[in-house]
């Protein structure tokens, strides 16, 4: 058996962030072959880690991507705060947007898994993620995936906890698309029209706010009207484009847009750990 040094520990450690004591023997397993003792380490962290797959992973990070005529938003979860923040992970999640947006698209997650990283030559994006989770010791998921084949702007927060994708035609201002996009995120509609809301939510809402106008002793007469513009701070409450708009609450979210000839077709906001 060859002598295992110092200075190979060391290197074996730089490159999979294990600790000594794993690496050093791993070297004496394989004998000193370190790129056997690569895939022995990955091999042991993977089975160790299958006995932890029902762990939680409350922390994670949005990501997003978008080139021409395409936009593409994905979900990464982990288990710490750490790891969320880490350099590596958060280059995992942007390479899965990435791929997503630029490769032929994909339907699940695990179907993008199976695609080659755009950052880490010679392996998939599967494999990339194996390897940190090998490093990290956590329970790694892509748990969301969206693509829309258009042109779009995106946003996703610094800390990965909300990320918005959105569609736009017409007459592109690129830096409105994109305050557009912060908008939704800090406000969080629902819908972009009034006529996604749910019309039977509409209906309920407008019973509730005219009994409390009879409650009051409005007459029969004005209570339709007075529903009506207590209707605009429902409307504003969940709908995009009645939105008052951050940048200039002059005017609504909608407004804005038209008035830069730039019309909104469709929008995906999601909040880290959410479902759709």
């Amino acid at each position: 058996m060859s002598k295992i040094t110092a200075a190979a520990v060391k290197s074996l450690r730089d490159k999979t962030s294990l600790p000594m004591m794993e690496c050093k023997a791993a070297l004496a397993e394989t004998d000193g072959d370190e790129e056997a003792a690569i895939e022995m380490l990955r091999k042991k962290g993977l089975a160790k880690m299958e006995g932890r797959a029902d762990r939680t992973t409350s922390e994670g990070r949005m990501a997003v991507y978008c080139g021409e005529n395409v936009g593409a938003l994905v979900e990464v979860q982990c288990e710490s705060a750490s790891v969320a923040g880490h350099d590596e992970f958060v280059q995992l999640a942007n390479d899965l947007a990435k791929q997503l947006a630029t490769g032929p698209g994909a339907a699940t997650p695990e179907e993008l898994l199976q695609q080659d990283s755009p950052s880490a030559t010679g392996k998939t994006l599967k494999a990339q993620m194996e390897d940190l989770t090998n490093r990290t010791r956590e329970v790694l998921r892509a748990t969301r995936i969206c693509r829309i084949d258009a042109t779009c702007a995106a946003y996703a927060h610094h800390t990965g906890t909300v990320g918005v994708l959105l569609e736009v035609s017409g007459t592109i201002d690129a830096d409105l698309a994109k305050d557009i996009c912060m908008h939704t995120a800090a406000m969080k509609p629902v819908v972009l029209t009034i006529e996604d809301l749910d019309a039977d939510e509409v209906a309920k809402e407008r019973e509730i706010l005219s009994a409390a106008a009879r409650s009051e002793g409005k007459p029969e007469n004005i209570i339709e009207k007075m529903v009506d513009g207590r209707m605009r701070n429902y409307y504003a409450e969940q709908v995009l484009q009645e939105q008052p708009f951050v940048k200039d609450d002059k005017v609504t979210v909608g407004k804005a847009a038209a008035n830069a000839g730039m019309k909104l077709v469709r929008f995906v906001s999601w909040q880290l750990g959410e479902e759709n």
